[in-house]
């Protein structure tokens, strides 16, 4: 059983990005997706990350929930 948390800063990690509030901040401030654009398709995503977000999303993993919150913030 996965016990690790799984939040924003948690999330930020597991990318591979910094997961400080201020880096955190600045990504959420500088990129966007259009509503109802899929996040993993986004072009600031390298393959790794592209495909660990359509994967979890697509089987409905541990990390779903907190994806779908990264993408709501993202399109606006």
């Amino acid at each position: 059983m996965d016990t690790s948390k799984h939040d924003l800063t948690a999330l930020f990690g597991q990318l591979g990005l910094p997961d400080d509030a201020a880096s955190i901040a600045l990504f959420l401030h500088a990129h966007h997706i259009g509503r109802g654009d899929e996040l993993a398709a986004a072009p600031f995503w390298n393959d790794a990350q592209a495909r660990f977000l359509a994967e979890e999303i697509d089987r409905d993993g541990d990390w779903a929930e907190v994806i779908d919150e990264l993408a709501a913030r993202l399109s606006h």
